[in-house]
């Protein structure tokens, strides 16, 4: 019996392995655009590049228009083609475009301290009524809502980051603190693995949530956060990070707010905004959160203009 593994087998899945798996979807489906949707040929030219970024000006964000050409380029790159999308006359159309049809980036709403304590406390309700009525699923789920939003808020983690956490992979200690490994994350862009720690609160605590929720769903191993059907029964695979936004939003307006407002990066704006304003200098806050350049960090926040102003006038007029 022959147990050799075929090298090019192997040099497949390590090259797949270098490319997450979000982005893998998104170029596909932005190469599938160009051929099918457009009607492009590849290995394109960059003439062809450049009317079909003109097709689409105005109708599709910079930012998407962005991800398209570099989905172009990395299919010519990997195919052995020269990249059109370096071409001169491409760089100038896009340059165009981003003068006469400007775009601002839509933001997420932060979730504000006052709203995450506010569903968390309809969450609470849900596991006291929950358990005096019997109602397995409803308890499990109040539970696994409260540990994930609590745990995405503290900790600033992205849905993916949030979808990937193994109880095996996370150590928790009652009035103290959490510890949580992930092997690889977006801001970890050389999947060495990182060692993300949070404190034990008083109140609104991450760690008595994850706790609560383990204990209750009793797992041992394997994905934190997973699926539960109408019977209670978990599933054996993790939530997918497309389910983080449903679920933040239909929790918020179970608690009155207007959940629609929300996505998943409400979490990690919510904590950044609370940071800065509760005085974190921009250099910890990014250690934290695992920026790596100032500019990400600076989208995420949301603070007053007048901020500064206001202490300033705050000095002026004081006895």
């Amino acid at each position: 019996m022959n147990s050799r593994v075929d090298p090019m087998t192997e040099l497949d899945r390590y090259l797949q392995a270098a490319t997450r798996d979000n982005t893998r979807r998104s170029y596909r489906a932005a190469i599938e655009h160009f051929e099918v949707t457009w009607g492009g040929f590849l290995p394109a030219t960059s003439d062809s590049v450049a009317r079909y970024l003109v097709a689409y000006a105005g109708v599709l964000s910079i930012n998407t228009l962005k991800l398209r050409l570099s989905a172009l380029a990395q299919w010519h790159n990997s195919q052995g083609f020269a990249d059109p999308t370096k071409a001169p006359v491409v760089r100038k159309v896009f340059k165009g475009i981003r003068a006469l049809h400007p775009f601002q980036e839509k933001q997420a709403e932060p979730l504000q301290l006052q709203h995450l304590e506010q569903v968390v406390s309809c969450l609470e309700q849900e596991v006291q009524t929950a358990r005096a009525e019997g109602d397995r699923p409803g308890l499990l789920r109040a539970r696994r809502d409260m540990a994930l939003i609590l745990l995405g808020f503290w900790r600033g983690f992205r849905s993916d980051e949030l979808c990937r956490l193994q109880v095996e992979h996370v150590q928790a200690s009652a009035g103290s603190g959490i510890s949580l490994y992930l092997p690889r994350s977006k801001s970890d862009r050389d999947n060495l693995g990182k060692t993300y720690q949070t404190p034990a609160l008083q109140r609104l605590c991450p760690v008595q949530a994850y706790i609560d929720w383990i204990t209750e769903a009793a797992l041992v191993r394997g994905p934190v956060f997973r699926g539960i059907d109408r019977w209670g029964h978990l599933g054996e695979e993790g939530l997918h990070a497309n389910s983080v936004i449903p679920l933040l939003r239909q929790a918020l307006t179970r608690a009155g707010i207007a959940g629609e407002l929300y996505t998943s990066h409400s979490l990690r704006r919510g904590f950044a905004t609370w940071a800065h304003q509760s005085g974190w200098d921009l250099k910890s806050l990014m250690s934290y959160v695992g920026w790596k350049d100032m500019k990400s960090a600076m989208r995420y926040i949301e603070a007053s203009p007048f901020l500064g102003m206001a202490r300033i006038t705050e000095k002026s007029v004081s006895p």
